[in-house]
C-alpha cells in the first residue's frame, strides 16, 4: 500500500517554490522532483480510492489527476504552471451526466467536494423541475450539508429564472446553473480514510443529482 504521509506537505513545499519560479527552466529542472513526490502518490491515491468509492456509489468509479499546465488561453494570468494538485473521481452511473468527488491541495487549502460544475441543458431543466416540485427534500439535503460544514458555490443567476416566482423557498438554489459543494478537509488517520470520511458525507448531493440526471 503508497504512503501518503507527506503528500500534503511536500505538495505545498513544491508548490510554494514554483509560485516563486514560474517558468518553464524551473520546471524543466524540477520535473523529476514533481513526478516522484506529487503525481506518482496522487496516481495511487487515485486508485486506492476508487474501489472504496465504487462500493459507496454502487456504480464503477473513474479517476482523473489534473495536468500541472496551466491553461492560459482565456486567462489573464499566462503562468505557464498551476500552483496547485487537483483530481477528481467520476461516479460512472450512466447518466445523461455524472457527478464528481474532487480533492486539492495548494498552498493555502486542502479541500474535498463533489458535485456537478456546470449542468448540460437537459440537466438544468431537470434541476430546475425537481427543485420546484421537490423543495423540501431538496433543500433538507443542501442543509444538512451545509450543517456539517460544506459550502455551495454561488448561484450563476442573480435573479430566479422564469417560469418560477421570484419569492421562491428555494430561489438561491434555482438560480444554480451547476451545484458543487465543498470543504477545508477533515478528519483523522491515513489520507485514503479521511477522503472516505468526506465522501460519505457528500454522497447524498450525488446520488441525488444523478437521480435528477436521470429523470
Amino acid at each position: 500500500m503508497a504512503s501518503y504521509d507527506t503528500l500534503i506537505t511536500d505538495a505545498r513545499a513544491f508548490f510554494k517554490e514554483l509560485d516563486a519560479n514560474n517558468t518553464r527552466d524551473w520546471w524543466q529542472e524540477h520535473k523529476s522532483t514533481y513526478d516522484t513526490k506529487l503525481k506518482a502518490p496522487a496516481l495511487a491515491l487515485l486508485e486506492e480510492v476508487c474501489s472504496p468509492l465504487a462500493k459507496l456509489t454502487d456504480h464503477n468509479v473513474t479517476s482523473k489527476l489534473f495536468r500541472p499546465h496551466h491553461d492560459v488561453r482565456f486567462s489573464k494570468d499566462k503562468t505557464p504552471y498551476n500552483t496547485h494538485l487537483h483530481m477528481m473521481w467520476q461516479v460512472a452511473a450512466g447518466a445523461p451526466q455524472n457527478p464528481v468527488f474532487f480533492f486539492g491541495i495548494g498552498q493555502g487549502y486542502v479541500s474535498v467536494g463533489a458535485g456537478m460544475m456546470g449542468f448540460d441543458k437537459p440537466v438544468l431543466t431537470n434541476w430546475r423541475k425537481m427543485v420546484d416540485l421537490d423543495t423540501a427534500r431538496i433543500t433538507g439535503i443542501v442543509q444538512q450539508l451545509e450543517d456539517q460544514g460544506f459550502s455551495l458555490r454561488e448561484p450563476a443567476l442573480k435573479r430566479v429564472p422564469p417560469p418560477f416566482d421570484k419569492d421562491h423557498p428555494a430561489g438561491r438554489l434555482l438560480r444554480m446553473k451547476g451545484v458543487t459543494a465543498s470543504r477545508e478537509m477533515t478528519g483523522k488517520g491515513p489520507l485514503p480514510d479521511q477522503l472516505l470520511d468526506n465522501c460519505r458525507s457528500l454522497w447524498p448531493l450525488n446520488d441525488l443529482l444523478i437521480s435528477i440526471a436521470e429523470a
